[in-house]
């Protein structure tokens, strides 16, 4: 959100906060929320949601909107429920991690299940492993292989009753087939399939609309139009050519909306595709100044677009249809300042049920349903929180700014600061991970929240390099490893410290790329930083690009081959560089006191990038705080070891910064 709207919402919360005895402990931050999804039926009558309140596991709870009546549908002693979509009005499908395992083990095979509303006919339709009994009862020979996974769930229509959904069989080439969700059986589908597919994009309807193939080094772009048969190609580029646009969405009616740039180093936008010229309409559906497009399109069961959903600072929706349009107003006028977010069934009819998921920076989320024929009363009900034990009036702000780097280049950044707090702060400089992504959007995040919720303001930039801020900004980072990137970082803690938001004392930290920022942070501005933060951190980054065989990655071949020579360096010409910014080699630069944690079964940054520093330290004579996971491969997913390192942390900056 922009700084003006922030302020009003840093008065509301002024006014409901309460004086706070101690913060809120780490477990109510980063424990699994009490809604995690939520889903309406295809009618709107029932409405599908998971949640591991009051059962320790994350379950899936079938909610009858008429009678009120609540139905555990599935529930697991060792496993958690993700990835709920409705079938039709009966049936629905999920998915199930073992979250408690730690990352490692969520990284597996989640396998795809079916069960009834009521909770009876469950049936395996994938493996989520090589078991076939236990409590996810797998019944012999019928259970897919792994390789399969869910491609669409087509929608359902008035009247209709379809049990099947469309699969993607991956063994070396893509294979769509119709599974059964009530027998398990499959039936190919009908019509060409693109040889050398590398995605598969259907319409509402589970037909193939858009392909990607890749064929000898060369990727192409196919289209095939409702009522035909033949695929259309779109472009063809070499593999790591920047493609002349990206495909976002289509309707049943044969429009395809794309990504593109309009012009160099420009932001991305929204357009329709016009297949005579064969490209972009000149005239943009959709611009978001200062940021590039980056949404979804909005396709009813009739398979028309209603509208966009899209990001800038926050999200918002950019309706085409009239009584949505109406709806969001009628949504956004009693839930000021906030994200309402709109799920709808039967969209824009006189009968139609709309689900919307309220938000904000305080917030984590509210549900609120809406009926336009509702039984009795309020067109309008509360169906639940996101947290039930999240105190907005106790949570911190989040805004956005966009300051002018050292060199002048525009750099975003976002603060979250608690909204009773008086003057500069201790510092926490959290710097994102990726580090081609996007770091932020305005929302509840509990990192940022339990952070500020211990007395500090946040300082996240988006340093060149990320997404969503332009296509200069994203190449600006290219080769710039611990040199621009790393000085937008810094930059960003100046600014704050010459505002009076932050004082003098501050911590820098990160994981994965962030917490190689936050070790280079403190090999090149040692007088900035009180203190370091770094977990599964790259700190080699010759190990990176070169990926011996002894190391036990998941770097693609292709990658370190054609990609990383561009964009973090090449291990021959530019030698001096890659050892100048590694921070195993510029170890003994290293003065600040340093926290160092990794999971043990990490395929992304390998535990030996931890242990390389681990040692070079000890040996240059700092020796860094270290703590494992055994569990956790690149992110800490099981809830005891989320609070373990949030509760280190704290007690780490507490030691430097208070």
């Amino acid at each position: 959100m922009t700084r003006l709207m922030c302020y009003a919402t840093l008065a509301l919360s002024l006014l409901g906060a309460s004086a706070q005895a101690a913060p809120p402990p780490a477990a109510l931050f980063f424990r699994a929320p009490d809604i995690a999804e939520a889903v309406l039926s295809p009618s709107g009558r029932q409405l599908a949601f998971t949640t591991a309140r009051d059962a320790g596991r994350v379950g899936l709870v079938v909610l009858d909107l008429d009678s009120g009546k609540a139905t555990r549908a599935a529930q697991y002693s060792a496993a958690d429920v993700i990835q709920v979509q409705w079938v039709n009005e009966q049936r629905l499908v999920y998915s199930v991690l073992d979250v408690s395992a730690g990352s490692a083990s969520a990284d597996g095979y989640p396998g795809l299940f079916a069960i009834d509303a009521d909770g009876t006919d469950m049936l395996p339709l994938v493996q989520r492993d090589g078991s076939r009994g236990g409590e996810l009862g797998w019944r012999k020979l019928k259970a897919l292989h792994p390789n399969h996974g869910l491609l669409r769930v087509p929608a359902q229509r008035d009247g209709e009753a379809a049990d099947e959904v469309l699969m993607v069989r991956n063994d070396g080439a893509l294979t769509p087939l119709w599974l059964n969700t009530r027998t398990g059986d499959t039936r190919p589908v009908p019509g060409d399939v693109p040889e050398n597919a590398v995605r598969l994009m259907p319409d509402s309807r589970g037909e193939l609309r858009a392909a990607l193939t890749l064929r000898g080094g060369r990727l192409a772009a196919l289209w095939r139009a409702p009522g035909r048969g033949d695929w259309q190609r779109l472009y063809e580029i070499g593999e790591f050519d920047r493609p002349p646009f990206q495909i976002e969405g289509f309707d049943d009616q044969g429009q395809l909306f794309v990504s593109h740039h309009p012009g160099d180093g420009a932001a991305a936008v929204l357009s329709r595709y016009d297949f005579e010229r064969r490209a972009p309409e000149p005239k943009p559906l959709l611009v978001t100044p200062g940021f590039d497009f980056e949404g979804d399109v909005v396709v009813d069961s009739h398979g028309a677009a209603l509208g966009v959903q899209f990001v800038t600072d926050a999200e918002s929706t950019h309706w085409f249809h009239p009584a949505l349009k109406a709806l969001q107003k009628e949504a956004d006028t009693p839930l000021p300042e906030r994200v309402n977010r709109i799920q709808c069934r039967r969209c824009g009819q006189p009968d139609m049920v709309a689900l919307v998921l309220s938000y904000s920076d305080h917030d984590p989320g509210q549900l609120w349903l809406y009926r336009a024929q509702p039984q009795g009363g309020s067109r309008w009900s509360q169906a639940g929180r996101v947290r039930n034990d999240v105190r907005p009036a106790d949570m911190a702000a989040m805004y956005f700014e966009r300051i002018t780097a050292r060199d002048g280049a525009d750099l975003p950044v976002w603060v979250t600061r608690r909204a009773d707090a008086d003057g500069p702060l201790p510092a926490v400089v959290l710097v994102h991970g990726g580090p081609w992504v996007r770091g932020g959007v305005w929302s509840w995040r509990a990192e940022a929240q339990f952070l500020a919720s211990r007395g500090y303001v946040v300082i996240e930039p988006e340093f060149r390099g990320s997404l969503g801020f332009g296509e200069a900004h994203y190449r600006a980072g290219f080769k710039q490893w611990g040199q621009a990137m790393q000085n937008d970082v810094a930059d960003a803690l100046k600014w704050a410290q010459a505002e009076g938001i932050a004082s003098d004392k501050a911590c820098i930290a990160g994981a994965s790329y962030g917490g190689y920022s936050a070790l280079m942070g403190l090999v090149n501005d040692p007088g900035l930083y009180r203190c370091g933060a770094a977990w599964l951190a790259v700190t080699d980054l010759e190990l990176l690009l070169k990926g011996p065989r002894w190391v036990n990655d998941d770097t693609g071949r292709k990658m370190r081959k054609f990609r990383m020579p561009e964009m973090i360096g090449d291990l021959d010409k530019d030698a001096a560089m890659i050892v100048a910014n590694s921070p195993v080699k510029q170890a003994a630069r290293i003065q600040a006191p340093l926290l160092l944690a990794y999971g043990e079964a990490d395929r992304r940054v390998p535990l030996v990038h931890g242990e390389r520093l681990q040692k070079a330290m000890r040996e240059a004579g700092q020796e860094p705080t270290w703590v494992t996971y055994r569990s956790e491969g690149h992110g800490f997913a099981a809830l005891r070891n989320r609070v373990d390192f949030a509760q280190r942390l704290e007690a780490f900056l507490a030691q430097h910064l208070k």
